[in-house]
This record gives structure tokens, C-alpha cells and sequence, in this order.
């Protein structure tokens, strides 16, 4: 039995629905909606349309490809705080994830069970909750933060992943600050994590690579890439800086990427696969 077969999602203990969830982040422009719509047709294929739920988060992001179940633009929006208070973009989407935060229970979470009703207890439950994407929300304001204390609290089973352009891999001193952004999340998101470089099948589209895309998935020796830096006048007077942050990174050892496509399916399932085990719904 393959480690993706239904498992029962009910506790064994008491009468209650099992909700898996996967948050996924990432700036702006990596992927994060186009992977809940495919993801999220993967999951209906498998477990029933009934069993998965497309929740949208990110009140900036009111165009959407695929049917949102539960979407906080009915909430609020970013266009409508900047129109109101007469804020700017950064700020009215500040303003609207507080907005969001304080009145989560009532617009968010109090409705999840409803969309659950007709769901097949016999196979897991799944939310993919699409993120925003801006990184200051996740270090600098506790609005995420509390959210997903909410979710944890209503014991949803969650996971984070990151989603980062691969384009960054053509530029060495881009990469070196996505793997620093992604430590950064890392830390400060306390759920399983893990970092998908997205758009593998464009990784080459502004040229070649200097290296293998494993060089960069697996995070390898990021000396040959501080090298490269050096050896580049623009970069060079900076070369105490990129090695302490190449170093940082080395350190902690915690950045490693996952590759997708997401029009192939091998690299979806073993996606799939990967989030399984993040949230403890695997056979062995």
C-alpha cells in the first residue's frame, strides 16, 4: 500500500474530523496560486471533492483561477482599506491581515466545519489556505503569527510551505538572499516547513545554469557561488557581507528545496508525499 492510500481520519477516541492543511507562502509572483489550483485538483482526484478546500487568505489577491471556497475578500480587501483610510499598498495590506486576525474566528474558522459537511470520513480532509506573499508579515507582525495559533488551537493538522521562483538561481547573489529570506521564515513560522523551488521548467529561461538545479535544491557548497560574487565588481566590495550571510545559512543547515512543476505530475506527488509526512498522515 503506497503511503498516499485513504487513511480513516476520524480519532479513534472520540467522534472528530481530522483536518489536514498545508499554508503556502512565498513572495509575490512565485506560484502560490497557481499550486493551490493544481494541488488542489490533485487532492480532489484523489479523495473527493468534498474532502478538499481552497481557502484564500491574502486579501490582495481578489482574481483567482480557481473556485474559492472560503475567501476572506468578502471579508475585506486591500483595495477597499487604500480607498477608505487612504493608505498605501503595504499598509492597507497590513491593516487588512490585523483585520483579518481579530475577527478571524467569526469569518474564517467558525466556518471550515460548515464546508466540511458532506466530506467522506473515511478519507483525510484537506485545506489549502493561499497565502500572501509580502515577508514583513511573517517577521515583523504578529497577525500570521496568531492566525496560525488560531488554527493550531482548532487542532488542524498544518504545514508551511514556502514557494520560491527558481529564476533566482541564475543569479548567484539572488539566491544566496532567498536562502537567507527563507531561514528567516523558517524561523519565525514555528510548523513543518518546506521550501519548493517553483517554475523548474523556466529555471533556465534568462540562461543557463551555472550549476546542476541539485547544486541548488540540496543547497550544496555555497562557497563556489560566494566565488562567483567575488569575481564580479559589482558584488565584490561586498564580500565580507555575502560570506557571513553564506555562512549563517551554512550553519543552520535547515534550507533545502523541494523542485516543481507544476504540470508534472511525479513532482506533485512527491510534493504530496513530502506534506504527508509533515503533518503525520503516512503508512509505513
Amino acid at each position: 500500500m503506497s503511503s498516499y492510500s485513504a487513511t480513516n481520519t476520524l480519532s479513534s477516541s472520540e467522534d472528530q474530523l481530522v483536518i489536514y492543511g498545508q499554508l503556502v507562502v512565498g513572495p509575490p509572483g512565485s506560484g502560490k496560486t497557481t499550486y493551490c489550483h493544481k494541488m488542489g485538483d490533485y487532492l480532489k482526484a484523489k479523495f473527493g471533492e468534498s474532502n478538499v478546500k481552497l481557502v484564500n487568505l491574502d486579501p490582495g489577491n481578489d482574481v483567482l483561477p480557481y473556485t474559492c471556497d472560503l475567501d476572506v475578500c468578502d471579508l475585506i480587501t486591500v483595495e477597499d482599506v487604500m480607498d477608505r483610510l487612504k493608505l498605501g499598498p503595504n499598509g492597507s495590506l497590513l491593516y487588512s491581515m490585523q483585520f483579518i486576525d481579530e475577527n478571524f474566528q467569526e469569518g474564517v474558522l467558525g466556518k471550515i466545519p460548515d464546508l466540511f459537511k458532506n466530506c467522506n470520513k473515511m478519507e483525510p480532509c484537506w485545506i489549502l489556505f493561499d497565502m500572501p506573499g509580502q515577508l514583513e508579515l511573517y517577521t515583523h507582525v504578529q497577525a500570521i503569527k496568531s492566525i496560525i495559533s488560531k488554527l493550531e488551537k482548532a487542532d488542524y493538522r498544518l504545514c508551511c510551505l514556502n514557494l520560491v521562483d527558481s529564476h533566482y538561481c541564475s543569479d548567484p547573489g539572488k539566491y544566496i538572499a532567498c536562502l537567507l529570506t527563507c531561514l528567516t521564515s523558517m524561523l519565525h513560522i514555528a510548523l513543518p516547513y518546506l521550501n519548493v523551488l517553483s517554475k523548474v521548467d523556466l529555471a533556465e529561461k534568462f540562461g543557463k545554469l551555472p550549476f546542476s538545479l541539485d547544486y541548488y535544491t540540496e543547497v550544496l557548497d555555497l562557497e563556489y557561488l560566494t566565488d562567483m560574487l567575488d569575481a564580479d565588481p559589482l558584488t565584490a566590495r561586498y564580500k565580507s557581507l555575502n560570506n557571513a550571510v553564506a555562512s549563517i545559512v551554512e550553519n543552520y543547515g535547515l534550507v533545502s528545496f523541494l523542485p516543481l512543476d507544476v504540470n508534472n505530475p511525479q513532482l506533485l506527488t512527491k510534493i504530496a508525499q513530502a506534506v504527508d509526512k509533515c503533518v503525520g498522515r503516512f503508512v509505513t
